[in-house]
């Protein structure tokens, strides 16, 4: 089939004719990662027979004034809003303004990535948990379009700059917390199943589980398709009906750890001495539960602080060497968590 006149060639399209993968043909583009020279002339003679010539490209510096794009489709609150807020202020120091594009309202209107305002006018952009396809992100890539990613829904491509909090060491460290107590029959709340931080998380527990000689049994794992207090309750609800309870609940951030306290309290079982519960993130909201929440702190102000800093050596075309930055999440013990009771109390146990 030939090439229509005027039709745009897509990264996807030079991959499936050359056979090698998309960020493959995104490196050869942009340059910025070696690539085989066979390779790279396979990616050419591909782009070639399909009517378009790859040229190795860096990104040009932009003006020293140019604003940069912040998009968070979320709404912003205190997790999304302190890495908004950080990336701002962050941007301010470097002389630089920033447009945002948040809120749920931000994802209804972009249904794509590609339909973002592009490099002209923008000197590149900060995206924050983005629900878009890493195809998409990849094509933005290939515009010479600065951009690094905060907290990556999907694993990216090692030429597309990212920053996230180390989500499977910080729950193989809330884990073994628990089990170093004592606890053998743990409860897990992950996140939607889609998401990075999710699966990383998932990781964390089970290795920390291995380490005692332990394998995670699936009954005692929960997934959420939105990380919120009440997603967290009915997880932990589910959890609680199980015979024998777990006597100790991991959950995916403190919001959701907040719904399992609350299912807790519904069952009249005392947290810790009956169950313990920990959160993810150190939230304000992890902070002014009851009793205290134990969590995996994420460095948020940090990330934002990082990525605007990634953007900026970016911007100046300047050589990165590490562009996949993972923060560490280090383990903050508090009030919520305990040694588990030889005989964990029942729902229907009446305490004074």
């Amino acid at each position: 089939m030939g090439r229509r006149p005027g039709a745009r060639i897509t990264i996807r399209a030079i991959a499936e004719e050359s056979g090698v993968s998309i960020a493959t043909v995104s490196r050869v583009i942009n340059g910025r990662a070696v690539v085989a020279p066979a390779t790279q002339e396979m990616v050419r003679q591909a782009a070639r027979r399909l009517g378009e010539v790859p040229v190795q490209r860096r990104p040009s510096p932009g003006p020293a004034d140019a604003p940069v794009l912040v998009y968070c489709p979320y709404a912003l609150t205190d997790y999304f809003g302190t890495i908004v807020t950080s990336v701002i202020e962050t941007l301010a120091l470097h002389g630089r303004q920033a447009v945002v594009r948040a809120g749920e309202g931000a994802r209804e209107q972009t249904s794509s990535l590609l339909s973002l305002p592009g490099p002209a006018g923008m000197a590149g952009a900060v995206l924050i948990l983005p629900p878009s396809s890493t195809e998409d992100l990849l094509a933005l890539h290939a515009r010479r379009y600065p951009l690094v990613v905060i907290d990556p829904r999907e694993e990216l491509p090692e030429d597309v700059a990212s920053v996230s909090a180390a989500h499977a060491a910080g729950a193989r460290r809330v884990t073994g917390h628990l089990t170093a107590l004592g606890h053998r029959r743990i409860g897990f709340i992950g996140g939607p199943g889609n998401w990075l931080a999710s699966r990383s998380r998932l990781v964390g527990h089970t290795s920390a589980l291995a380490e005692i000689g332990i394998l995670v049994e699936p009954e005692l794992v929960r997934a959420v398709v939105e990380p919120n207090a009440e997603m967290g309750y009915r997880a932990a609800s589910s959890l609680l009906e199980l015979d024998p309870a777990p006597t100790a609940i991991v959950a995916f951030n403190d919001k959701t750890a907040a719904g399992a306290l609350r299912a807790a309290l519904d069952r009249r079982l005392r947290v810790p001495q009956d169950l313990s519960v920990t959160g993810f993130d150190d939230s304000e909201l992890g902070r002014s539960t009851s009793p205290i929440l134990t969590t995996a702190r994420q460095p948020l102000e940090e990330m934002g602080r990082i990525a605007v800093s990634l953007l900026m050596r970016l911007v100046a075309g300047h050589a990165v060497d590490t562009l996949h930055v993972e923060l560490a999440t280090p383990l903050l013990v508090r009030a919520s968590t305990g040694r588990p009771r030889s005989e964990p109390s029942g729902p229907d146990t009446v305490h004074a």
